[in-house]
């Protein structure tokens, strides 16, 4: 497990310093693509939710803190991000083929609606046009991203043979 943590926190520190120094500079048609947002969705896709939450937590704190911005924003964000999405792969989709997809898609979504929200309730800028015409090509390049990350994630963090045990339904 601190081998896999240990992995974990320097492909994300990487994913970090990538999203902040080159990522952050990119637009492409109005859309930002969020190379962190998408690696933490891996992370947390391969690993659950616990692992998901703290890599969330600590890369979001750790991007807050590169770019001196709100601190906690991006790291309540990201918290979340891999909180859900670790859910979803414990539960259904850790198996599947289009679960990368999927899950970077949806929490890409959820993210820009809730990064305006939580702008409005800061009392900070929060422009909900700018935000709505960015998400689909936000979305594509967050599609694009996902290929190589998920591919580099899979082979940084070997995915686990999970053991599950059988439920028993009462009644």
């Amino acid at each position: 497990m601190a081998a896999d943590a240990a992995k974990a926190a320097a492909f994300l520190f990487f994913a970090v310093v990538l999203q902040l120094s080159i990522m952050s500079n990119v637009e492409i048609l109005g859309g930002h693509p969020n190379l962190l947002l998408v690696a933490v969705v891996c992370v947390a896709l391969l690993r659950g939710a616990v692992f998901g939450t703290v890599a969330g937590f600590s890369a979001g704190l750790l991007a807050d803190t590169g770019v001196f911005g709100t601190l906690g924003f991006t790291a309540l964000l990201l918290t979340l991000a891999g909180y859900w999405t670790g859910r979803y792969g414990e539960t259904t989709g850790r198996d599947r083929a289009h679960a990368p997809v999927l899950s970077v898609a949806v929490i890409t979504i959820l993210y820009q609606f809730a990064a305006l929200v939580l702008r409005f309730m800061l009392g900070e800028h929060a422009p909900a046009g700018v935000v709505l015409a960015a998400l689909v090509p936000t979305i594509l390049l967050n599609l694009i991203l996902t290929f190589p990350v998920y591919a580099v994630a899979r082979r940084v963090l070997r995915p686990r043979e999970w053991v599950g045990r059988e439920v028993r339904l009462l009644g």
